[in-house]
């Protein structure tokens, strides 16, 4: 399997939610299966199918997260210096041709894109017509509400 990028920061998210998986929620779900056998007939013990199932998404969890980790192609995006090209990681500020609107993303890996915290995913459109450009250049991207023009401000490698 090909190597998907991440940045730094987003690897360390998803080590720190399997670290909290595998010491908080898996002996918790545990201790849970226990208390619910301890009850008695399993085959009408809700609280012990709660718990089975909740131990079947957890580990089903930490089994994903084990292999973006061991797939991943970790990028620190602090020590890049493209000579102010747009690459995987860095921060582009965009105005809106049309509108004059300012927006602010960083091209992200899928798994870390929240278009609400500005994250985009490399594989996004926006993100793929951005990639390899340069401030000032302006680039004319097509979206689901029809074609946008932006122009490249700033590109920042933070």
């Amino acid at each position: 399997m090909t190597k998907v990028p991440i940045t730094a920061r987003g690897a360390e998210k998803l080590r720190e939610e399997l670290a909290r998986l595998k010491t908080i929620d898996r002996p918790r779900i545990i201790q849970a299966i226990a208390e619910a056998r301890a009850h008695g007939d399993l085959k009408e013990n809700a609280e012990y199918h709660a718990a089975r199932e909740q131990q079947s998404f957890t580990e089903g969890r930490i089994k994903d997260i084990e292999g973006k980790l061991s797939h991943a192609h970790i990028v620190d995006v602090s020590t890049l210096d493209a000579g102010g090209k747009v690459v995987f990681g860095s921060t582009v500020e965009l105005s809106d041709e049309d509108t004059g609107e300012s927006v602010t993303y960083q091209i992200v890996g899928e798994d870390e894109a929240d278009i609400k915290s500005g994250k985009i995913s490399i594989n996004s459109p926006i993100a793929r017509a951005l990639i390899a450009k340069r401030e000032g250049d302006v680039v004319t991207v097509r979206v689901p509400g029809g074609e946008r023009s932006l122009e490249i401000v700033e590109v920042r490698y933070i």
